[in-house]
């Protein structure tokens, strides 16, 4: 069933090409993706613990709880996708392209989730980052081809330098079995070198997971990519990249301070900037993929306290799971719900959408199902995982009484203050300002389902939170490198809802006050969002442009000092030699070629000399030598078996 899971979808991507019409391949992805999740559930509930190895390819995948749950979630994730893809796609061009990679998509990331070697890990990772390469420029708009630009970029400069990284972890531990890193890595002496490995690995995975300042990419990706695609960019193949991150912080370096700070750092800059983005933004997909990389922020936050709490980190290594899968959920419904207004407006301008969702109570309801569990209301997923990741900092602030991490600590509250800011303002620009309206009827049956499976499990998994969120997370500590819970969670007690309150305060406060006053006027949404205020365009392609300019002037240099030497070595130690003059005006070739032709001596030269210089141009290249001795291996393979045989 493991095996299925994997290779299936890669048979299935492979039949695609042979069905003609829209429908068709609609419904072959629908039932392959439906048959990939049985895979999946069976695995998980009967293969627990298990592991598989291909030796011929060399690959490994196991089954433990982290696996388990999170195949489970990429596999309900594209199932779900593909159910509102015949809708969204419905006369689009280039669909068998799409479905081809979209199907690819679920073996090389299932692959990344189920593996038990990093070297397993890498292949499929690097499958996937190119694969999702196509999602991209799917539309094959300028904007587009230049966000796949930009996202083919750092996709193959972070997987070189993990690649490097992962050659260097080999060389120190002599393994790249994830089972056996923590203990191969705790007897390493040269702690430089490992920690080299360990940021060349982090680097490749948090340029996929949308860190700063590798995060240029996601904000220009997700906008222009189909709503099913962006919705697997977002909620999973980011999560690949916190995979990595969760590896190097359990496996690589545990416990080590210095690495908690650096990833805590990050995260925290990650987690602000993509929420100001978000609320300066007007464009609900480009929203969206804003709140992507402050959540990415959110989630390195957690796996920052993992690391620092040690073996006090039951708070954080059970809210940083339960943070990934509702932030998984979450995009996959807010996504949906994007692709689905596009579909019925043809516009995802806050302007142009206003008033869309208006009287019609499901998707009203599905949506509020995303948006509460994404802004920590109580009674959903979301608020279960936002509230263990912020006790998990209070508590180390009581270990410490640190006044950095105190300023982490209010980051946290105000950026999930600017949170619950921009979606009030999505909330209030689709469903109650008055715009445009398209009737009561906006999804197929299929796309229908499709928001349904997405919304429900949010609140759902946020009602049973010992029953159901702590069974979940329990399975995954092993992972983690966490601990189970030393005492019981009382999630609705008013010092956990306290945090909640502060940042619904803070987030109606930066609506009222800084949306509507400052980036509202006469009802409209206003970009007031600073032009030069763009780190691809003021930083990353300035310095690369000089770099490369910089570079070309010192390869001019040693080139033109090679020449320099080659003329100096002519004119001072070589001696020229006199040039032979040919006594006759034409060669004996020539000469009796004029006399059976009635060409001109002249002419009949000419081409004696080209075809002479073309064959010494032949003779004296690297083809003819490499031809030459592919015609002695084929006689010498020949002389072999007439000798055998």
């Amino acid at each position: 069933m493991l095996y299925f899971v994997v290779f299936f979808p890669v048979v299935a991507a492979l039949l695609v090409p042979l069905m003609k019409s829209e429908r068709a391949k609609g419904l072959w992805a629908v039932i392959a993706t439906g048959a990939t999740l049985c895979a999946m559930l069976c695995t998980a509930f009967g293969s627990f613990g298990s592991s598989w190895t291909i030796p011929l390819l060399h690959l490994h995948f196991a089954v433990d709880g982290f696996r388990a749950i999170y195949g489970t979630v990429v596999c309900f994730m594209w199932f779900v996708s593909a159910l509102l893809s015949p809708q969204y796609f419905h006369g689009h061009h280039n669909l068998g392209r799409y479905y081809f990679f979209f199907l690819l998509g679920l073996s090389s990331t299932a692959g990344v989730f189920l593996s038990a070697e990093l070297y397993t890990t890498f292949l499929f990772f690097e499958m996937m980052s190119l694969g999702s390469y196509v999602w991209v420029v799917q539309e094959e708009t300028p904007g587009a081809m230049d966000a796949g630009k930009t996202y083919l970029t750092i996709a193959v400069l972070g997987g070189l330098v993990t690649l490097m990284g992962l050659f260097i972890l080999q060389h120190l531990t002599g393994t790249l079995v994830i089972a056996e890193l923590r203990q191969a890595c705790a007897a390493v002496e040269n702690r430089s070198a490992l920690w080299a490995a360990a940021i060349c690995v982090f680097f490749g995975f948090a340029a996929k997971a949308g860190a700063f300042p590798l995060h240029i990419w996601l904000p220009k990706a997700h906008p222009v990519a189909p709503a099913p695609a962006s919705a697997l960019l977002s909620g999973v193949l980011t999560k690949a990249g916190i995979f990595g991150v969760l590896l190097i912080t359990a496996s690589l370096l545990p416990g080590e301070r210095s690495w908690g700070v650096l990833v805590l750092i990050l995260g925290a800059v990650t987690m602000v900037l993509g929420a100001v983005i978000a609320v300066f933004s007007n464009n609900l997909k480009y929203i969206l993929a804003c709140s992507s990389l402050s959540q990415i922020g959110f989630i390195m936050t957690g796996i920052a306290m993992i690391c620092l709490l040690g073996e006090e980190n039951a708070l954080a290594a059970n809210g940083t799971v339960l943070y990934m899968m509702n932030h998984s959920l979450v995009k996959l419904t807010l996504f949906l719900f994007a692709g689905v207004v596009y579909c019925n407006t043809h516009a995802l301008d806050l302007n142009d959408i206003r008033g869309f969702g208006r009287g019609k109570p499901l998707l009203h309801g599905l949506f509020l199902c995303g948006a509460c569990s994404l802004a920590g209301i109580p009674g959903f997923c979301g608020y279960l995982s936002k509230t263990l990741v912020h006790e998990s900092i209070v508590e180390y602030i009581h270990l410490t009484g640190s006044a950095a991490i105190t300023a982490v600590e209010w980051l946290f509250l105000f950026s999930g203050g600017l949170t619950a800011a921009y979606l009030t303002k999505i909330y209030v620009a689709v469903f109650w300002q008055k715009g445009c309206c398209s009737g009561k009827k906006w999804g197929t049956p299929l796309s229908v389902l499709a928001l349904t499976l997405a919304g429900v499990t949010l609140p759902v998994i946020g009602l049973l939170p010992h029953r159901l969120a702590e069974k979940l997370t329990g399975l995954t500590l092993d992972f983690t490198g966490g601990h189970p819970f030393h005492h019981t969670v009382h999630y609705f007690a008013w010092v956990n809802l306290k945090g909640v309150v502060i940042s619904l305060a803070i987030g109606m406060a930066v609506y009222f006050l800084f949306i509507r006053k400052v980036l509202m006027k006469d009802g409209r949404y206003l970009d007031r969002w600073p032009a030069w205020l763009n780190l691809e365009q003021s930083v990353y392609k300035p310095f690369f442009s000089v770099l490369i300019k910089l570079l070309g002037v010192v390869s001019r240099f040693f080139c033109d000092l090679t020449d320099l030497l080659v003329l100096l070595v002519r004119h001072l130690i070589l001696q020229e030699s006199a040039e032979k003059v040919n006594r006759h005006r034409f060669g004996a070739l020539t000469r009796r070629l004029a006399r059976s032709t009635p060409e001109a001596p002249e002419v009949i030269a000419d081409r004696v000399n080209t075809v002479g210089d073309t064959l010494s141009r032949m003779s004296n290249s690297l083809s003819f030598a490499l031809l030459m001795t592919c015609l002695g291996l084929c006689i010498v393979l020949i002389v072999v078996i007439c000798t055998v045989f």
